[in-house]
């Protein structure tokens, strides 16, 4: 078994950091295997390197220690953008030029008095920017400086059927155990997620489903804020 605990240099850690941290620990010591540390500082405007310093010292004096290297996200950039590259010549990725305005007006306009759909990154996306795609645009070099969104409907196609993960505590809703993920429900309540940031190659789901794979990450310890955003990485997983 290997665990990680993954921080983000923006604040001071909190009692919920120390938990997931101290769990993730004590489930690889118990299974003979290896906890890992990984900053998570994409975020090149709210990580400071004096928060980083108060994570490593705040883990120590919780009595944890990481046998390899700690991993960075910040030094990942090549590996993200290869990755996005493989993803452009695929055409599961897309370029988005829609603001958050955007999208909050498109998901408001009348729609036979359906309330719009929220994902775990908040609205679903409308699509605008992925129904103007020209046919074989991913022959073409893959666009800097734009947001690029997952196609999740070609995504799923190669993904297959039997998506899903095992829980082994409880979701929002007391979800537990074997969490089935159906095309319909991906489609419907995720949606074509961002992947790439306007000033970053990468975002937290792309960068979360590498650092792990690279890592050989095989259990996950996270809150259930992020108990949804499993759906997407699991899809990445497949992929990647």
């Amino acid at each position: 078994m290997r665990t990680r605990f993954a921080p983000s240099p923006t604040g001071p850690l909190h009692l919920g950091h120390a938990y997931s941290a101290l769990l993730a620990q004590d489930m690889a010591r118990a299974a003979g295997g290896a906890f890992l540390l990984r900053i998570e500082d994409i975020d090149s405007t709210r990580s400071r390197p004096a928060w980083e310093a108060q994570i490593y010292d705040d883990l120590r004096w919780l009595g944890l220690d990481w046998p390899e290297p700690v991993l960075r996200q910040s030094d990942r950039r090549a590996a993200y953008g290869a990755a996005l590259d493989d993803l452009w010549r695929r055409e599961l990725i897309y370029p988005c030029h829609c603001t958050r305005r955007d999208i909050a007006a498109a998901a408001s306009a009348p729609q036979e008095g359906a309330a719009p759909a929220m994902g775990p990154d908040g609205l679903i996306y409308p699509g605008t920017c992925r129904d103007l795609l020209p046919p074989g645009y991913g022959a073409g070099p893959r666009p800097d400086g734009v947001a690029l969104r997952l196609h999740m409907a070609p995504a799923l196609d190669l993904a297959g059927d039997g998506l899903g993960f095992c829980d082994t505590g409880a979701g929002p809703s007391g979800q537990t155990g074997r969490i089935a993920l159906s095309r319909a429900r991906l489609l419907a309540e995720v949606g074509d997620v961002v992947l790439s940031r306007r000033d970053f190659p990468g975002s937290y789901h792309l960068s979360v489903v590498l650092d792990d794979a690279a890592q050989q990450i095989s259990h996950v310890v996270r809150g259930r804020d992020l108990f949804e955003a499993t759906a997407i990485h699991v899809v990445l997983q497949h992929l990647l």
